[in-house]
């Protein structure tokens, strides 16, 4: 069974802590002890490290080893229109999970509105989902999180390989889009609209700017539902074929 792997904010002369509510955390909800071994990630490398002292609100360790950190097969930045903060949040615990390497949130024509300037208040609630769903899912990195952009901004500032996806019947099937030569840590860039879809102003905006809209299939799927479906199908593509 592989262990399980925290994050900490630096490794420094072979010693590494968590302090504060994650540390009262591994305490008390986890129960670590003194002499345990886990492998903990400073955002950059990975070590097998054996917990020096745990105490009610610090946790020390004595680093053992550096291992292998393992590479993405795929950078992925997820652009995702603003949606009930309910559903946001799942997509982001689930999106980190299936390796997303950058999330940025749009404002977006049918974006219920006022959300941009709520998720302000969100982004420590936000940062502690993603750091929580990296450690379960045994990242080598946090996923950036950006504030929320416009849709201009978004549109135009993408890189790599830009899919959107769209509930056009006429739209490429997401697997046919994807390049047969996949090569390990090629840049994708993958948007999803909000309830009701892209109006044609954005579809519009979307592929005058080099976006190729791709479907996952006949059935109308909520943003969360098709995001998460999405990357499980990139991912597995990459691991076929990288």
């Amino acid at each position: 069974m592989a262990r399980r792997r925290f994050f900490v904010d630096q490794v420094r002369g072979g010693q590494a802590r968590i302090e504060g509510d994650e540390a009262h955390h591994l305490t008390r909800v986890l129960r670590v002890e003194t002499g345990q071994r886990y492998e903990i990630s400073d955002n950059h490398d990975v070590y097998l490290a054996e917990i020096a002292a745990a105490r009610k609100d610090l946790v020390t360790f004595s680093i053992l080893d550096r291992l292998v950190a393992e590479e993405p097969l795929v950078r992925l930045t997820l652009y995702v229109s603003l949606i009930r903060f309910e559903r946001l949040e799942l997509l982001l615990e689930k999106g980190t999970e299936l390796g997303v390497w950058r999330f940025v949130p749009v404002e977006a024509d049918r974006s219920e509105k006022g959300l941009e300037r709520a998720a302000a208040k969100r982004m420590p609630r936000w940062n502690r989902i993603a750091r929580e769903a990296s450690e379960q899912s045994r990242r080598t990195t946090l996923p950036e999180l950006l504030e929320p952009q416009s849709f201009r901004e978004a549109v135009s500032g993408a890189s790599g390989l830009r899919l959107m996806l769209d509930e056009d019947p006429a739209a490429e099937p997401l697997l046919r889009a994807l390049p047969l030569a996949r090569a390990k840590g090629e840049e994708i860039s993958l948007i999803a609209g909000p309830e009701g879809g892209w109006t044609e102003r954005e579809r519009a905006a979307l592929l005058g700017n080099g976006w190729t809209p791709v479907s996952l299939g006949p059935t109308t799927l909520k943003t969360e539902t098709a995001v998460i479906a999405a990357l499980a199908v990139i991912n597995a593509a990459w691991q076929a074929g990288a």
